[in-house]
């Protein structure tokens, strides 16, 4: 891509103060005032939810559709038909008929774009913590960050919950154990690793933390400082806590209206309801992961026949999709919670010799919802293929510095792993249209 399509929505931070006076600066994104203090745009979110299209999802056939393709003969474009959305001259997948009606609480970002193509696990990182992956760092995620940044919202309850797939990706990296999630696997009966067994009565509990008492305080008599220990027992400390809390009742999805858990339809539609009761009870992130079941064969790796079934997976996205949106407008969470669809990259409009495709990170569509932002349609465009960027280019240090201040979070902070500044954002620039 040529440089003089990039749009001054995302130009570098040294770029752009490097167009201005240094008296003028502290009067955009992430420049300093006289005062020091960092100037950056705000949304109004305490919270988020990201919903994780394991696998790759075609932007081609979902978000970004294009001129009409056969994968049978092999012509590239798009596989499904389109439909018109709420905002004028913004089209989507024939199969996202719900997410069409709403669209104007949504944003499609069209141009995210990163160079990790043909590697699940490195895309994946590069998604979750901002960064390519390091041999030397072990980054933290972005759930674990806003953790470590926001804490819980409410007293006993933890900040990050990961309903999907526990790995060194979703975790706390060089924050350490404190910033971690808490992983459900069960939906309706929550951590059951919190709850005593049924043996374990109040004395017994009683008589157990009283042994832990005695060996942590044996343990600091000795200079025993050790932060991963500390950091070990504050774990043990929370998990007390949640086993015997209100916070266990946030899984009794029956308590819902049978025509609410209804509207959001299976098990993964199940897992977004939750979502929403965790954000209700103070969570500040919530993963949920849509690769359960390959309900076409292959999930979102729609590599194969899996391309040609892809619509039972776009169409149980949808479902799900805008009823956890119009259930936060309805909670009057949905200024309140940035929602995302989130996926390690795209797709190309080419199929292959079975009708699938490829992987594509070039130009690939991120969506979010509500946060309080600038709401309407579509940020950036790419060409009649959806191969190119033709303006505002979208980079992953964009995006999360975007998620950041949208969260009320400084994308220009720096973190430290030991002594070691890391910039929390690494040097992204929040995308000024969704502020403005």
């Amino acid at each position: 891509m040529k440089k003089e399509n990039y749009s001054p929505h995302t130009i570098g931070r040294r770029q752009f103060l490097g167009t201005l006076g240094a008296g003028t600066a502290g009067m955009f994104l992430g420049g300093r005032s006289a005062l020091g203090a960092n100037i950056f745009p705000k949304g109004k979110a305490d919270h988020c939810i990201m919903l994780w299209l394991g696998g790759g999802c075609a932007q081609i056939d979902t978000w970004d559709p294009k001129r009409k393709g056969n994968a049978l003969t092999g012509e590239p474009g798009t596989y499904y038909d389109t439909i018109p959305t709420a905002v004028d001259g913004i089209q989507v997948c024939e199969h996202l008929p719900r997410s069409a009606q709403i669209m104007d609480r949504l944003s499609i970002v069209r141009t995210v774009h990163h160079d990790t193509i043909n590697e699940h696990a490195a895309a994946v990182n590069r998604m979750h913590t901002g960064r390519a992956t390091s041999g030397t760092v072990i980054y933290p995620s972005l759930g674990s960050i806003i953790a470590h940044e926001r804490g819980p919202g409410d007293e006993g309850v933890p900040p990050y919950v990961l309903i999907g797939y526990p790995n060194l990706t979703r975790g706390p990296g060089f924050l350490g154990a404190r910033d971690s999630y808490l992983y459900l696997i069960d939906t309706e009966a929550g951590p059951r690793g919190l709850i005593p067994p049924p043996d374990v009565d109040a004395s017994r509990m009683l008589q157990r933390q009283s042994l832990l008492h005695g060996l942590r305080k044996s343990y600091i008599a000795r200079g025993n400082q050790d932060e991963v220990v500390k950091n070990y027992d504050a774990g043990i400390q929370t998990s007390m806590k949640l086993g015997g809390s209100s916070f266990m009742d946030t899984f009794n999805l029956d308590r819902e209206k049978p025509e609410l858990r209804e509207s959001y339809g299976g098990e993964f539609g199940q897992r977004c309801l939750l979502a929403r009761r965790l954000i209700q009870s103070g969570v500040r992130f919530v993963e949920v992961s849509h690769n359960l079941n390959f309900i076409n064969g292959t999930g979102w790796d729609t590599h194969k026949e899996g391309q040609l079934k892809q619509h039972g997976l776009i169409r149980e996205l949808d479902h799900a999709f805008a009823s956890l949106t119009l259930d936060l407008e309805a909670h009057n969470l949905l200024d309140r919670t940035l929602v995302i669809i989130g996926t390690e990259f795209g797709r190309p409009p080419e199929f292959d010799a079975a009708g699938g495709r490829g992987h594509y990170s070039k130009a690939f569509s991120i969506v979010m919802a509500g946060g309080g932002l600038n709401h309407g349609g579509a940020v950036g465009e790419t060409d009649e293929l959806g191969k190119n960027i033709i303006h505002t280019p979208v980079s992953v240090p964009d995006l999360f510095a975007t998620i950041f201040s949208t969260l009320k979070i400084d994308p220009s902070k720096e973190l430290y792993d030991g002594d070691r500044p890391v910039p929390i954002s690494d040097g992204g620039t929040p995308v000024a249209q969704l502020f403005s």
